[in-house]
This record gives structure tokens, C-alpha cells and sequence, in this order.
């Protein structure tokens, strides 16, 4: 093993803190060994704050109309072949109310950009939510918004907002998205919800259509400035209805490596072992919790509509990835270790370094 690199992660470790040209360094230039020793620390770390506890949330797709027409994603608004649908209010708590039966503490609402879910809808559904079930938190993914709308979720009693920034980079956005969308607006809404008193999540693709070595870099630096509260990171998938159709999914071994560095980065981040690793991996959400993630997301949404969210092609809905299978979850993750833990899961709260 190259000693320069073993004293990158070491120094990442202690300090949280690389520069953009030595996180390039990890992303570049590690072998199987040093990988596997960037992810004992992550392991390692991840433990001294959570021990081997997994949290749960159970994920509520609420509708995958969408205004947006982003050049990945298969609810894009010009996709014809789409089978569109919107979960009612009695729809979403009915989901809530097994998801609370099944153990889970934190319900996440996540959907296309619906104009349907106005702030009205939204703060009776979460009003709702939070009378009935005043002891779980209510995670929000539902896009750009105004600040405004998301300081009036917030009152309603959301308590996190999930919110993709999908590059860091100014010109690759342009190249993933439309102009009707901007990545200054992305970035301006992440931190309306940081000021709105939201534990903010953000993300991005990993091997995404045009992404290079040092945008992946940059990523990291832009977790190391950011410092989000929840990161959801994931290989990029194609959907056969969009643009990028023929272009390669990404390396479920790099989204490891860069879940590692991240938990390094940020010891105490909420960091998800995505749907899209477990697509593209049988093994790849156990693979991603080895690797420093801490939060697993099986879906609760009405199976009649499960096929129908698919953000890219083959996505699991079914399977472990059900909610209703979170038994068979749990023996698997107990398997490598750790254990499903039935609490709201909040970040851990230490003196930020």
C-alpha cells in the first residue's frame, strides 16, 4: 500500500478536511487494499457515533407527475410512456399508518414537482401526519420551492428536507438539466431550507452523463463546505425513455468509496444505502452500510403504484426493498453486523470541528 495515501485517510479521519486536488487523489489512484482501509475508518466512524444501529424511514411515493423535464429521469415531463399517478391525502396516511405498525419513525414524502401539492395540501398533510403520530419525523422530497413555502412546511412540522443538489458543478448541471432549471436556484433553495431551520439533505449522481474525476472531487469539497445533514448519493442508472438512454450506469465500487469518504468528511451525516446501489448490486445496500452509510429507505408506498415511480430502469420496489419485508431486512443487515433500529433517527449532535 502507497503510504501517501494511507496518510490522506488517516489525515481525512482526523481533520475532516482534504484539499479538492487530495480528494482527487482518492478518488483517482486507490488500490483494493487502500480502498479497503478507507472503509475500515469509515466503518470505524460511523460506529463510534451510531454504533451498529441502521435507521429506518419508510418511503411514501406520493406522485410521479412532474413539471420538470430533466434529461435523466424517467417521470421527466415529456416522457409519453409514464404512467402517471398522485396519491390522495387519506392515500398518504394510510401509508403512515402501517408504516407506524411495521416500526418505522420516520415517514419520507418524496414525488415529482406536482402542482397538485400545494403549501395548503402539504401542511394538512403534514398536520395530520403529526397529530396521529406525534413521536415520528416527516422527511420532504418534493423539489425546488420558495422560501416562503418552505418555512411554511416547516411550521406544518416537516423536520427534514431531502433536496439533490445532482452535481456541484455550475456547467454540468446545465448539461443534466433545462434551461427553465438553474443550479443557482438549486443552491439558493438549499439554503432557504438550512435558514428555514430544515436538517437539510442534498446529493448527487455518481458516473452521471459527463461527470469527470474532478467533478467527483468536487463533491466532496462541496460536502466539506455545506455540511448537510442527510447526503444521499447513488450510481447513476439510465432510463430507456430519456436522453441518456445509451449512456453507462455508474460504478457501484466509486458510490463506496465516496459514501467512505463522506462519513469521514462529516461523521455524524445521515447517509442513505441507496435503492439504486441495490439495483444494481444484490448485495449493494449491505455493501454501502460496510462502507460508512447508516440509513436504509424500503418502500411503503401502495404496491398497486410501486412500478410505476421509476426514476430509472429495473428500479427495486419490491422484494427487500418493501417495507413489509423489513424482517427480511433485518436478518439480512444483521448478517454484517448491524441491527434496524425503531427511533426517529436524528443526526447525532456533537461540537462541529
Amino acid at each position: 500500500m502507497n503510504k501517501a495515501h494511507l496518510s490522506l485517510i488517516d489525515r481525512l479521519e482526523k481533520t475532516h478536511s482534504l484539499t479538492k486536488d487530495e480528494y482527487l487523489i482518492l478518488i483517482r489512484d486507490l488500490d483494493d487494499e487502500e480502498d479497503a482501509y478507507l472503509a475500515k475508518k469509515a466503518l470505524a466512524t460511523k460506529e463510534q457515533y451510531y454504533g451498529n444501529s441502521i435507521f429506518i424511514r419508510g418511503l411514501i411515493e406520493v406522485s410521479n407527475i412532474c413539471k420538470n423535464d430533466c434529461y435523466y429521469c424517467g417521470i421527466r415531463a415529456s416522457n409519453r410512456n409514464c404512467d402517471r399517478y398522485r396519491l390522495t391525502p387519506d392515500d398518504i396516511l394510510a401509508c403512515c399508518d402501517e408504516g407506524y405498525v411495521l416500526g418505522f419513525r420516520t415517514f419520507v414524502l418524496q414525488g415529482g414537482e406536482d402542482g397538485f401539492f400545494t403549501d395548503d395540501v402539504l401542511c394538512g398533510i403534514l398536520s395530520r401526519i403529526k397529530e396521529r403520530y406525534p413521536d415520528c419525523a416527516v422527511t420532504l422530497s418534493l423539489g425546488e420551492r420558495s422560501a416562503d413555502s418552505y418555512c411554511r412546511l416547516k411550521a406544518a412540522g416537516a423536520d427534514r428536507y431531502l433536496l439533490r443538489h445532482e452535481t456541484a458543478d455550475r456547467t454540468h448541471y446545465g448539461l443534466l438539466h433545462p434551461p427553465s432549471l438553474s443550479w443557482d436556484n438549486r443552491m439558493q433553495c438549499l439554503c432557504d431550507l438550512r435558514e428555514c431551520g430544515f436538517a437539510v439533505g442534498c446529493g448527487f449522481m455518481v458516473g452521471s452523463p459527463f461527470q469527470t474525476e474532478e467533478m467527483l472531487a468536487g463533491e466532496l469539497a462541496f460536502i466539506e463546505a455545506f455540511k448537510p445533514d442527510m447526503c444521499g448519493i447513488g450510481p447513476f442508472i439510465p432510463h430507456k425513455d430519456t436522453d441518456f438512454r445509451d449512456f453507462g450506469a455508474g460504478s457501484v465500487a466509486m458510490t463506496c468509496r465516496l459514501l467512505s469518504c463522506i462519513r469521514l468528511i462529516h461523521p455524524t451525516v445521515l447517509l442513505p444505502a441507496t435503492t439504486a446501489l441495490g439495483t444494481l448490486h444484490p448485495r449493494g445496500r449491505e455493501m454501502g452500510i460496510l462502507h460508512g452509510a447508516n440509513v436504509v429507505m424500503p418502500n411503503l408506498s401502495p404496491t398497486s403504484v410501486r412500478k410505476k415511480y421509476m426514476l430509472y430502469d429495473n428500479k427495486l420496489s419490491d422484494g427487500d426493498e418493501s417495507a413489509q419485508a423489513v424482517q427480511s431486512l433485518r436478518a439480512r443487515l444483521q448478517s454484517i453486523g448491524c441491527d434496524i433500529v425503531v427511533a426517529r433517527g436524528d443526526r447525532a449532535q456533537i461540537n462541529e470541528i
